[in-house]
């Protein structure tokens, strides 16, 4: 469990960092940041037993789905879209 916190902290200041240089509008992508989080995590899971790793991947994925699911609450904004079509008239 502590290795989907260590997880979730550095997925966490990569994306804080990354956000800092290279601007607000950054997001975090799979490959690059959330793959090498996970790679931290596991190893330091790995250092101290092998079902650490299993366990810390299953709350890792799980803690990953709900991070997801609150950053789309609080920074997705709904975009209206007009209804109404205007019709050209043929002449």
């Amino acid at each position: 469990y502590l290795g989907s916190w260590l997880f979730i902290l550095s997925l966490t200041a990569v994306s804080n960092l990354e956000a800092a240089v290279l601007g607000y509008g950054f997001q975090a992508k799979f490959f690059p940041e959330v793959s090498f989080c996970l790679g931290i995590a596991l190893f330091a899971c790995g250092m101290v037993h092998r079902v650490c790793v299993t366990s810390c991947i299953l709350f890792s994925v799980a803690a990953l789905y709900y991070v997801n699911k609150i950053s789309h609450k609080v920074h997705n904004v709904a975009v209206q879209v007009d209804s109404y079509a205007s019709k050209k008239k043929k002449k």
